[in-house]
């Protein structure tokens, strides 16, 4: 049986506050800031909801060199 994803539940809080709030992120900060740090503790370095969060870290990575 697999795994749930680690970030689910803060991946789904996202969905959820950006539909509320008609998609304006400026105020789901507080709810991407806790999907960051889901995604930034060892347990979740296989989850599938991190994906994009990896990605766009990598790539702000690689500008600031």
């Amino acid at each position: 049986m697999p795994q749930k994803d680690p970030c689910q539940k803060q991946a789904c809080a996202i969905q959820h506050c950006l539909q509320a709030n008609k998609y304006v992120e400026s105020l789901c900060e507080d709810v991407i800031r806790e999907m960051r740090r889901c995604c930034e503790a060892p347990r979740a370095v296989n989850s599938i909801c991190c994906s994009g969060f990896r990605e766009a870290k990598q790539a702000e990575n690689k500008s600031n060199t």
